[in-house]
């Protein structure tokens, strides 16, 4: 399993968010891709990258607008977090709503 994981979650469908696309970026001067993939039936990317990562600050950039369409007003999601140990598993879902999200630390 890679270091960085996630899971979409459509609240107001009440199903997993199927076919989002992903990227992981690392924060250099400016950010640098690492990895894109897009999120499976139940929601997830289980293979986001490498299996290990430096110390540092990452995001995931959550494309949006490509699951619910044009008139999504959120068209992109941005969760910037922090990897302090780069030993341990680092799994940041989201559940996505027309007019919000939430971001979290899971397991």
């Amino acid at each position: 399993m890679s270091l960085v994981t996630t899971h979409v979650l459509d609240t107001t469908a009440g199903r997993p968010a199927a076919g989002i696309p992903v990227r992981l970026e690392a924060k250099n001067d400016d950010w640098t891709e690492i990895a894109e993939d897009r999120t499976d039936d139940d929601g997830r990317v289980r293979e986001l990258g490498p299996h290990t990562l430096p110390a540092g600050v990452y995001r995931l950039v959550f494309d949006i607008e490509a699951y619910a369409g044009p008139e999504a007003f959120f068209p992109e999601v941005t969760v910037a977090f922090r990897i302090a140990d780069p030993t341990a598993h680092h799994h940041v879902p989201v559940l996505l709503s027309p007019f919000t999200y939430t971001a979290y630390r899971g397991s």
